[in-house]
C-alpha cells in the first residue's frame, strides 16, 4: 500500500489499520502471516500532528507511507549483487546557503521561537547498475543496526541507520535518540564528551522524547537510561540515550505513532514551531529521510529513524544529512558535520558489491 500527501485519510490511522488487518497468529508455516514492513516519511509524520510539511520532496516517486505485508516463504540462497555507481553529486544548496539557514535558526532561538531545530541538506546524483548493491552497501556499514530496505515499482529506499526511533509492544515503548557527533578518533571522542554544546543539544532532545512518550505512558513511568552513551557509526562517534515508558491502557498504534512522529531527534523543540521555521528554510523536502523505516509483527514495532538513508527513483539517487542547531552552534561547523554524515553514505555507495 502507498499513501502520499494529498491522498485522503490520516497516515497514523492508515498505518495502524493496515497492520491490524494483517495481524494473525504466527505459526511460521509457509504462507502464514509474517509481518508488515513500514515506511513513514518526515512529511507524513508532520501531517500526523497537523504540522507544516515543508518543501516538496525531490523524489516524488517515493510515497510518504509505504506498507508491505509479508508471509513466510521457503528459505532461498542468497544471490550475488552487480555493481552500483553514482555521480557526480549535486547539492540542493551551497555551503553558504546552509550556513545562512543555521544562522536563521539561531536568530529564531534568540527570539524565543524555538530552542533547537534540525536543519537538513540534500544532494542527488545520476545512478547506474544494480540497486540491490546500493542497499547491500548501506547494510554493511558498521553501526547500521536499524537500517533496512523497502521498494516499489519505480523506487527504493535503503537505510544504514544507527538510530532506534521506536521499539514497542502492547505494554511498553522505547526510543533511543542520537544527538552529538564527532570524528571517530580518540581526540574526537574526548571533544564530544566534553562539549557543552553537544551535551545541551542532546539533553534537549531527550527531554522532548520524554514528553512525547509521556503523552501515551502510564504517569511516572517514563525513564531515561544511559544518558549520553557514546557509540560509533562508520567513522563517527555519536551520543545516544534510551528513553523508556510503560504504555497507558488503551493506547493503540495510531496514538503511539502520533505521539512520536515526526521523530524528535531530527525535528527539534517545540516540534510545531520547528516545522514552521525549517519548512521555510530547506530548499527541498526531506522525502523518506528523517522519518521511520522498519517492521511490525505480532504486536511489536521495530522502527529505525531514516538517517544515513538513500532514495532511488528511475534516474537519481538522493541523500540527506543535517544536524541539530542550538544557540551555541557555529554555522561552518554545522555545515561540516552534515557533510561528514553525507560523506559516509556516499563512501558506502562507492564501496562496491560484497
Amino acid at each position: 500500500m502507498e499513501w502520499r500527501l494529498g491522498d485522503a485519510g490520516d497516515p497514523a490511522r492508515i498505518v495502524a489499520d493496515f497492520c491490524a488487518r494483517h495481524e494473525a497468529a504466527h505459526t511460521g508455516a509457509v504462507g502464514s502471516p509474517c509481518g508488515v514492513a513500514v515506511m513513514v516519511s518526515a512529511a507524513a509524520g508532520a501531517a500526523m500532528i497537523g504540522g507544516a510539511r515543508g518543501a516538496a520532496s525531490p523524489v516524488p516517486a517515493v510515497p510518504d507511507v509505504a506498507l508491505v505485508a509479508y508471509v513466510h516463504g521457503r528459505v532461498r540462497s542468497g544471490s550475488a549483487h552487480g555493481s552500483f555507481a553514482a555521480g557526480p553529486w549535486r547539492r540542493s544548496w551551497s555551503a553558504a546557503d546552509h550556513a545562512e539557514a543555521v544562522a536563521a535558526v539561531q536568530e529564531a532561538i534568540g527570539r524565543g521561537e524555538v530552542y533547537q531545530a534540525c536543519v537538513v541538506g540534500h544532494r542527488r546524483a545520476v545512478w547506474s547498475g544494480d540497486p540491490a548493491a546500493a542497499a547491500a552497501a548501506l547494510r554493511r556499514v558498521g553501526g547500521a543496526a536499524w537500517g533496512g530496505v523497502i521498494a516499489g515499482e519505480d523506487w527504493m529506499v535503503a537505510s544504514g541507520s544507527p538510530e532506534c526511533f521506536l521499539e514497542a509492544d502492547r505494554v511498553s515503548a522505547v526510543t533511543r535518540p542520537i544527538k552529538g557527533t564527532a570524528p571517530a578518533t580518540g581526540a574526537g571522542r574526548d571533544d564530544l564528551v566534553s562539549s557543552v554544546k553537544e551535551r545541551a543539544e542532546h539533553v534537549m532532545i531527550v527531554d522532548l522524547e520524554r514528553n512525547d512518550l509521556a503523552r501515551v505512558a502510564v504517569p511516572g513511568s517514563v525513564a531515561v537510561e544511559g544518558l549520553f552513551t557514546v557509540r560509533r557509526w562508520d567513522d563517527l562517534w555519536q551520543a545516544e540515550s534510551t528513553v523508556r515508558a510503560r504504555l497507558d491502557a488503551g493506547v493503540g498504534a495510531a496514538e503511539l505513532l502520533r505521539a512520536m512522529c515526526p521523530p524528535g531527534s531530527v525535528t527539534g523543540t517545540p516540534k510545531l514551531a520547528m516545522l514552521d521555521l525549517v519548512g521555510g528554510l530547506e530548499p527541498v523536502g526531506r522525502g523518506p529521510a528523517m522519518g521511520a523505516l522498519g517492521f511490525y509483527s505480532d504486536g511489536r514495532w521495530r522502527l529505525g529513524l531514516t538517517i544515513r538513508t538513500v532514495a532511488l527513483d528511475a534516474e537519481s539517487v538522493h541523500v540527506w544529512a543535517g544536524g541539530g542547531i542550538t544557540w551555541r552552534s557555529v554555522p561552518s561547523a554545522e555545515v561540516a558535520e552534515a557533510e561528514s554524515k553525507a560523506a559516509g553514505v556516499v563512501r558506502a555507495l562507492a564501496s562496491g558489491p560484497a
